[in-house]
């Protein structure tokens, strides 16, 4: 019914910038919030940054001034822009987005595969 599907990691070295990039796609009325979350092994996955459909934005306080959400309502995707990478920045990152239904609910549990950012030198 609906998908979202990330792109964009990669291997980086320190200090260096990545891009990443989401998709959602599916049968969906509209989509609120948007945002990142990360997961490294043997840690919960946690909160990265989130923008809601105005354009607002929230981010973690590791990644603040460093990452920049944006995302582009036409085209149903959302876009993390990351520098001054770091090597605990490494970890799979998801996108979720709040997707409003046709039936008038609100659904965010679905999560995509990921995408592997790596930051080492």
């Amino acid at each position: 019914q609906v998908q979202l599907v990330e792109s964009g990691g990669g291997l980086v070295q320190p200090g260096g910038s990545l891009r990443l990039s989401c998709a959602a796609s599916g049968r969906f009325f509209s989509i609120g919030t948007m945002g990142w979350y990360r997961q490294a092994p043997g840690k919960q996955r946690e909160l990265v940054a989130a923008i809601l459909s105005g354009g607002s934005t929230n981010y973690a306080v590791s990644v603040k001034g460093r990452f920049t959400i944006s995302r582009d309502n036409a085209k149903n995707t959302v876009h993390l822009q990351m520098s001054s990478l770091r090597p605990e920045d490494t970890a799979v990152y998801y996108c979720n987005a709040a997707f409003r239904l046709y039936n008038g609910a609100s659904y965010s549990g679905y999560w995509g595969q990921g995408t592997q950012v790596t930051v080492s030198s």
